[in-house]
């Protein structure tokens, strides 16, 4: 018997799979626990324009990923912190701060945790990081760290 399946079940696959089952093991298990359905034209039509879907979803969330590494790319962080006379930073710059930066600067909402920087900023000047965007996306940017007024 031919069924789709719901959710992921271990030995068969992922959720939206179509596979191959005794009746007996359709019958008794994946549909009285709902990981399967019957693999009927109905069914397997709503299944492709599902996947369809999903592909497009996942495309234009490729496109705006790109669009939003350009940016970054071109543009400078500013990030203004607190520091002493001779360039040390009392404390250091996180990746919160740069994310926040990013915000009011650029309008783009950047989760803390996919800034990657090399080492803590504890100095004025000029730093690269690195901004996972999902997908395989990694923009390189640069933020500037200036003294606070």
């Amino acid at each position: 018997m031919k069924v789709i399946l719901t959710g992921d079940v271990k030995p068969l696959g992922t959720r939206g799979s179509v596979v191959d089952v005794k009746d007996g093991y359709a019958n008794n298990y994946l549909f009285p626990q709902k990981l399967a359905v019957v693999a009927t034209p109905g069914a397997m039509k709503q299944l492709e324009q599902q996947q369809s879907a999903k592909k497009r979803k996942q495309a234009e969330e490729v496109a705006n990923a790109q669009d939003v590494a350009t940016q970054l790319e071109e543009a400078v962080i500013r990030v203004a912190a607190k520091a002493g006379g001779n360039g040390r930073l009392f404390g250091t710059v996180t990746n919160a701060q740069v994310a926040d930066a990013l915000h009011e600067q650029l309008g783009v909402t950047i989760d803390r945790h996919k800034i990657e920087m090399k080492d803590g900023i504890k100095a004025l000047g000029t730093y690269p990081v690195e901004i996972r965007l999902g997908n395989n996306i990694v923009a390189k940017s640069a933020v500037q760290v200036v003294a606070l007024k």
